[in-house]
């Protein structure tokens, strides 16, 4: 049946069309317009065109010029200049409130913004990034990415499953440490000084001695660049080798540089296959040089105003980027430039999960890598190449690791140190440990089964209202 309603109603369209189609209408408007303009005695024949053109407009479905004036002359400058002396500030003027709402607003009482959250998520336990043991002083060396600082425990520290945590036996942390995303760490066997590498917010390694504690500032300093990640040392020749995870980049610097000083070589290019690199490990024995590749990579074209100063994304080519399979990729101790790497371990039997810090044996030629998201850690022969699968695998629930990011090995008491970012602590192996073993000793920061929450530098937060989750990217 029709609705008698329906066929009443018209848009606001057809009932404008309607009227300007009647010929009375617009020609009463032409008529008064003209008029109008005629008794003013100030008829120009642009007034007379733009009154006929807006009395004959007609409906077109798109916007149309109905009539346009001159703005009128002003003398002095439109915006007046308000110095930076001035009492009341542009912005204050524009907030002035008339004095009826401004009496009215008088009797509201005010209330301070800055007040506490209603709750907060962040994780008040240290999450430990790299390990280091000094074995002649028989101390483990935790980094602590979390809180910024670095623990020392004894090495044979063990946490019981009924204790809260371990307590360390002296601490690095404070502001004048300069301790921010601590993520490599180096500790020199003979004279007891702690090599930090800073990753993201403090682009300087600081370096400790070994007595250092509380909130002190380190002995030496040295400006790297933006994102390194992981150390090695070569003592033989003296040198220090830092990976730079987002220029895909090696600088190799003297051991003992400081200040501005610049690297000695850089390994940097599109032929050297280095993407995201992370760990580092020199075989002084062989010439070698290894590092962990995470994947991500992109081209760089230009030339740095400092000497082997590794070109950065904003010398990137754009477009360029590109995901590859995590890898270790083989050099020269001595590499430099553009040039491609000896060897590369990469494929699906390699089991690498974004791999992370390394350690090498050099005398029985095996390198450890914290095998990070896997929660593994995979022991690879120094002459492995191509799609190897690693010699050994520590992975399990009875291994207690959780995020590994970092490895050491004791050569001298042949045992094997993993820091654990996922659960807040270490655990120590026998160096040929494999498969899902439990370890010789755990030092907890954390109670037992408390998982870290991971959080680091967030640049974001979303919540997804279907599962009711909060999304943190990091």
């Amino acid at each position: 049946m029709r609705n008698p309603m329906r066929s009443q109603i018209t848009s606001p369209r057809t009932r404008v069309s309607q009227v300007l189609r009647k010929p009375s209408f617009a020609g009463l408007a032409l008529m008064l317009a003209a008029g109008s303009l005629l008794l003013t005695g100030r008829v120009t024949e642009r007034d007379l065109g733009a009154a006929s053109g807006t009395a004959l407009l007609r409906p077109t479905g798109a916007p149309q010029l109905i009539s346009q004036s001159p703005l009128p002359t002003m003398d002095g400058q439109i915006c007046e200049w308000m110095p930076a002396s001035a009492s009341t500030t542009l912005a204050a003027s524009l907030w002035q409130e008339p004095a009826a709402s401004r009496s009215a607003a008088d009797a509201v009482q005010r209330v301070n913004a800055d007040r506490e959250p209603i709750r907060s998520i962040n994780d008040t336990y240290p999450t430990y990034s790299a390990i280091a043991v000094d074995t002649t002083n028989n101390e483990v060396y935790l980094q602590d990415e979390n809180l910024f600082g670095l623990k020392v425990f004894n090495r044979l520290d063990n946490t019981p499953a009924t204790a809260a945590f371990t307590e360390p036996k002296r601490s690095i942390g404070g502001i004048q440490t300069k301790l921010e995303f601590n993520c490599g760490l180096y500790v020199d066997q003979k004279t007891g000084d702690v090599y930090s590498v800073n990753n993201d917010t403090v682009d300087t390694m600081v370096i400790f001695s070994r007595n250092a504690e509380g909130n002190v500032p380190p002995m030496r300093e040295l400006s790297t660049p933006h994102g390194t990640f992981g150390i090695a040392v070569d003592e033989v020749n003296q040198e220090l080798f830092l990976t730079v995870e987002h220029d895909n980049a090696v600088v190799v610097y003297r051991k003992m540089a400081q200040g501005e000083e610049t690297p000695l070589r850089l390994l940097q290019g599109d032929q050297t296959q280095l993407a995201d690199p992370h760990g580092i490990v020199v075989d002084t024995r062989n010439g070698l040089m290894f590092v962990a590749n995470h994947g991500s990579t992109h081209l760089v074209r230009g030339e740095h105003e400092k000497p082997n100063w590794p070109l950065d994304r904003d010398r990137m080519v754009r477009g360029s980027g590109k995901l590859l399979p995590p890898s270790i990729t083989v050099y020269p101790i001595k590499a430099q430039g553009d040039i491609a790497p000896v060897r590369v371990i990469q494929g699906p039997l390699t089991q690498l999960n974004w791999p992370s810090n390394m350690a090498i044996d050099e005398e029985r030629g095996e390198i450890y890598v914290a095998n990070d998201p896997d929660h593994s850690v995979l022991v690879f022969k120094t002459t492995d190449q191509g799609n190897a699968a690693p010699t050994r695998v520590i992975k399990g629930p009875k291994t207690g690791i959780k995020n590994p990011t970092g490895v050491f090995v004791d050569l001298k008491n042949n045992e094997l140190w993993v820091s654990n970012m996922g659960n807040h602590s270490a655990t120590v192996f026998p160096r040929t440990a494999n498969g899902d073993v439990a370890p010789l000793r755990t030092i907890r920061s954390a109670p037992l089964g408390k998982q870290a929450l991971m959080i680091g530098n967030p640049g974001a937060i979303d919540y997804d209202s279907k599962r009711d989750e909060i999304l943190v990217p990091n």
